[in-house]
């Protein structure tokens, strides 16, 4: 069964890739300052920022956060646990780019793979993870793409496990800012999701090899505590980035900067203007109510009600003196 429902959602990604553009026509995906960009209220989902939202770019690895989904999300269901022995095939040592340089017939648990494949960008550890969690690559990415059909990525199509340039006849996999910050707010229904993506360094194989994260906001932008960022040369750079004051979380995406340095700047000015346009809707929020069982508060006097005063006090006083000159001046008399 397990086998047939893989098969259909493979066939399903093959569909999809007759609408996705060719590699040619996705060559140079990115712009100066980025092809597109959002931020989004983490806990509405409101958008409080957009422009170009729904261009195509490359995912390069911030794909990474899809396999962090899928991954949280068969543990939730009891499919996988963390501390589950995952052993390295062949097929995971020989990919390269960002790595943690495993080796065939190592053993590591999902967990230590899920750090690197977070912190380190490591495209083994993905393949790894891949594999021991739908059976193969091919199966891992059919579970990508129903995925992101069932949050509404409409603009989302993936062909690889890792986010690596493609090559060959392969395609490469886009997306937009937009179903970026959708799959970021999933996510971070996940508790677990900032375990991993808010860690600026963890150790890798007993400490021997010491991984870094490549998210800088991490240390710069008070409150950032994940998700992803992701480049090569063709993609540009990109980044989700999440931060949190008070009650408040906000999710910013830039999609397909030519530069690292404007992808972290802009990330860092859209979260801050994200806190303050949240700043701006409290104060216009509408005062609440008394409640019910609360005595309304005693009326102010005014000063038109203090002069209203002052001429009824000589009215009646001189009203008072008529009556009296009238009573005993004007009064019949016996």
């Amino acid at each position: 069964m397990k086998i047939k429902i893989i098969s259909f959602l493979g066939g399903l990604a093959w569909i999809l890739t007759l609408t996705s553009p060719s590699p040619a026509a996705m060559e140079s995906r990115a712009a100066d300052p980025y092809l597109g960009a959002i931020v989004i209220d983490a806990g509405s989902g409101q958008v409080l920022v957009a422009d170009h939202a729904d261009e195509k770019g490359c995912l390069a690895s911030v794909l990474k956060l899809m396999n962090l989904l899928v991954v949280l999300e068969h543990v939730q269901a009891g499919a996988l646990r963390l501390d589950d022995k995952v052993i390295i095939s062949a097929e995971a040592a020989k990919i390269g780019g960002s790595q943690v340089y495993l080796k065939e017939n190592e053993v590591f648990t999902v967990d230590e793979l899920l750090y690197a494949l977070m912190v380190q960008s490591a495209n083994d550890a993905a393949t790894a993870l891949a594999v021991r969690t739908a059976g193969s690559k091919e199966g891992f990415v059919a579970l990508m793409n129903q995925r992101a059909l069932a949050l509404g990525m409409k603009s989302t199509v993936f062909y690889s496990v890792h986010g690596l340039p493609p090559d060959g006849a392969q395609l490469p996999d886009t997306t937009t800012a937009r179903d970026i910050a959708r799959l970021s707010r999933e996510l971070l229904k996940h508790s677990d999701c900032l375990r991993y993506t808010a860690c600026r360094e963890h150790g890798f194989r007993n400490d021997q090899f010491i991984m870094r994260n490549h998210n800088r906001l991490l240390a710069s932008f008070p409150g950032c505590d994940g998700l992803k960022t992701g480049y090569f040369r063709k993609a540009g750079y990109s980044i989700a980035a999440t931060a949190k004051r008070g009650d408040e979380r906000i999710i910013a995406v830039v999609l397909g900067s030519k530069s690292r340095i404007t992808r972290d700047k802009t990330a860092a000015e859209l979260l801050a203007r994200g806190f303050a346009i949240m700043a701006q809707k409290r104060s216009f929020a509408p005062r609440a109510a008394p409640l019910p069982d609360e005595p309304p508060p005693p009326e102010k006097e005014t000063p038109r009600a203090r002069r209203g005063l002052l001429l009824v006090i000589p009215l009646v006083v001189l009203a008072a003196g008529a009556i009296t000159f009238y009573w005993h001046f004007f009064r019949p008399r016996k």
